[in-house]
C-alpha cells in the first residue's frame, strides 16, 4: 500500500506548480487541477496565425537566491531567456525606473514555457473547474463543474487561485483562510494586442506609461524567440481597467489603440482585447502563504507574497516547506 501523503492542488499557475514540484520531489502523491486549457495562469500567451503576444505577465526578475537558482534551471533548459529591450518611461519618470542594467527574463519561445516545463513532470488535469471541496472521513473530496465528484480522496488540499476564487471554496471548510482571502483587494486589467505589417518607428521596445489609460506597452518581437510579425502588447492602468471592467471589448480596443496612437504609433491593422478579471493585488499581502495544519488545507499565490512572478513561485515553495514540517 502506498503510504505517501496525497495532495490536490487547485490552480496550475506558477505558485501551484512550484508547490506541486517541491512536494512531488519529496515523494508526495500530487494531483493538480486547473480550469484553463493550459498551465501558467497569468504567465500566458495568445497566439494567432502569424503572431503571438504575452498578454499577462510581461517579464520577471530574480532576487531571492532560491528563485535565481530556479531561473538558472529554466535558462539551461531553454524555457527562459534574458530580455534586453530599449526601455522608456513616458510621463512622470519618478513613478517608474527604466533601469537598463536590470536583468529581465521572459519565457521562451513564449511566456508559458516555464510553467509547461514544470507541469510536464506532474499529473495535471486541465479544463477542470473545481467548485466545491469537502472534508470527509476518508479525506478531502473535490467536485468539478465538468466532471462531478472526482475519484478518490486526498490527505491535503491547496488553493493556488486568486483570492476571490479561494473565498467560496475555503469558507465552508476553513473560515480563517477565507477571511484572509477577503482581505486581498484584487484588481482587473484590460490588455490589447495590436498588429502591424511592418516594424514601428518608435524609440523604445517597452515603456512604462504614466498618462492616459495606458500603463505599459511592449514590442513582442523584441523578446527572444518570438515571431517577426510586428505585434505590441498594451496594458491599461488598474484604475482605468476597474472603471471600465464591464465595458464592451470593442470599445476598450478603440480607446486603448487611440492612446497608443498618442504615443506615436499608427492605427493598428488588427487588435484583440482581453480582460484579466483578477490581475494584481493592491497592496499585495506579505504573509507568503497560509497553512491550516489541523484541517490540512493551505493557500498560496502571488497575492500572498508581494505580487509578481518571483513572489508566486516563492509562495508555493514556502507553503510546501511548511507542509513538510508538520
Amino acid at each position: 500500500m502506498n503510504t505517501s501523503p496525497s495532495v490536490a492542488i487547485i490552480g496550475a499557475g506558477l505558485s501551484g506548480l512550484a508547490c506541486a514540484t517541491r512536494l512531488h520531489a519529496l515523494g508526495w502523491r500530487v494531483s493538480v487541477f486547473d480550469k484553463s486549457r493550459g498551465p501558467g495562469g497569468r504567465m500566458s500567451t495568445r497566439r494567432g496565425d502569424d503572431w503571438q503576444s504575452d498578454h499577462g505577465a510581461q517579464y520577471f526578475t530574480a532576487r531571492d537566491p532560491r528563485f535565481k537558482a530556479e531561473v538558472d534551471r529554466w535558462l539551461a533548459a531553454g524555457v527562459a531567456a534574458v530580455w534586453q529591450p530599449r526601455m522608456a518611461v513616458i510621463g512622470d519618470e519618478d513613478l517608474h525606473d527604466a533601469d537598463a542594467a536590470l536583468q529581465r527574463f521572459v519565457g521562451t519561445p513564449r511566456m508559458t514555457a516555464p510553467a509547461r516545463f514544470l507541469a510536464d513532470s506532474l499529473p495535471l488535469t486541465l479544463q477542470c473547474t473545481v467548485d466545491n471541496i469537502e472534508k470527509t472521513a476518508t479525506g478531502w473530496q473535490i467536485d468539478s463543474r465538468e466532471q462531478g465528484r472526482l475519484a478518490g480522496s486526498f490527505d491535503t488540499v491547496i488553493l493556488a487561485v486568486p483570492a476571490p476564487q479561494a473565498v467560496p471554496l475555503a469558507h465552508p471548510v476553513a473560515p480563517g483562510l477565507a477571511a484572509l482571502a477577503r482581505r486581498a483587494a484584487m484588481r482587473g486589467c484590460w490588455t490589447l494586442m495590436v498588429r502591424y505589417d511592418q516594424p514601428l518607428d518608435l524609440p523604445f521596445d517597452a515603456a512604462f506609461v504614466n498618462r492616459g489609460p495606458l500603463r505599459w506597452v511592449a514590442r513582442e518581437p523584441s523578446k527572444p524567440g518570438r515571431p517577426a510579425r510586428e505585434t505590441w502588447l498594451l496594458h491599461a492602468s488598474a484604475a482605468w481597467s476597474e472603471a471600465h471592467i464591464e465595458a464592451d471589448p470593442a470599445e476598450v480596443a478603440t480607446r486603448l489603440a487611440a492612446a497608443f496612437v498618442e504615443l506615436g504609433a499608427p492605427p493598428p491593422l488588427a487588435a484583440t482585447a482581453h480582460r484579466w478579471r483578477y490581475a494584481d493585488t493592491e497592496p499585495a499581502l506579505n504573509m507568503g502563504y497560509d497553512w491550516d495544519a489541523e484541517r490540512r488545507i493551505g493557500l498560496c499565490g502571488d497575492w500572498l507574497n508581494g505580487g509578481k512572478v518571483e513572489g508566486a513561485w516563492l509562495s508555493g515553495i514556502r507553503l510546501a516547506d511548511a507542509m513538510t514540517e508538520g
